[in-house]
């Protein structure tokens, strides 16, 4: 039996990179899933892809308006909700001092406030599906600091305690709420960036959305002890520097 036949998931963020990846792996394992993204056309082009088991819905993570919609869009095509993955982000690269105030706080509406409305518009279909899921995708820069990246530090920092309120508030309701942190992974937001980001890792390489994809799979589906936890998917990047050399006697 596949592992998540018969839930209803919601994506945002489902367009491309990781979105992507998840919606595919939750339809191959036989969820219904609604794609949600501001990018219509490549929505509608992964809904052509994965068929039956997929529909469309055109949603901005900052609007609430949006958010009810993409609910009764979910549950009048499949029925209540019962995995939530809030992976819609955006960066902004800057130092403090060089950041613009609406940048930053456009970083923060998307990565945080984004979350926040999906988890209050989704916890109402969640109780009538009789309890879920929610899996709020944060980063690396959610357990360290980066320089010029202030934003998107604070946005992931603040989504990774929201996590661990939003697990504590929702637990009554069989509700567990969880954070992934991926590090370095080859999506649109990263192809700017070369291989050398990773050569201080363990595993010297960019992780693949499919590797984050079946850490999502892995909670949503097996990880039935764990709320309010982190999930970290980096090559190892957070464990610490490599000694590549080490001195000889």
């Amino acid at each position: 039996m596949r592992k998540l036949a018969g839930r209803v998931a919601l994506v945002t963020g489902g367009a491309r990179g990781i979105g992507k990846a998840v919606v595919r792996v939750f339809a191959e394992e036989g969820a219904s899933v609604l794609i949600t993204d501001v990018l219509e056309a490549e929505g509608r082009a992964l809904q052509e892809e994965t068929g039956a088991a997929t529909r469309f819905c055109g949603a901005d993570v900052t609007s609430e308006t949006d958010w009810a919609t993409a609910v009764t869009v979910a549950e009048r095509e499949f029925g209540p909700v019962s995995v939530l993955v809030n992976n819609a982000g955006v960066v902004e690269f800057g130092s403090i001092e060089e950041t613009d105030p609406a940048a930053f706080r456009r970083v923060l509406d998307i990565n945080l406030v984004g979350p926040w409305l999906g988890m209050r518009a989704v916890a109402p279909s969640m109780r009538s599906a009789g309890g879920g899921v929610i899996l709020n995708v944060s980063s690396t820069a959610g357990l360290m600091g980066y320089a010029s990246l202030g934003a998107y530090v604070a946005s992931k920092w603040g989504l990774r305690g929201l996590t661990k309120a939003a697990a504590l508030d929702l637990a009554a309701d069989d509700i567990r709420v969880c954070s992934i942190h991926p590090g370095p992974i080859r999506t649109p937001m990263t192809a700017g960036m070369d291989d050398s980001v990773t050569i201080s890792q363990p595993i010297a390489r960019f992780g693949t959305p499919q590797e984050v994809a079946r850490m999502a799979l892995f909670l949503a589906a097996d990880a039935t002890y764990s709320t309010g936890s982190e999930f970290v998917v980096d090559g190892g990047a957070t464990t610490g520097s490599m000694v590549l050399n080490p001195p000889q006697d």
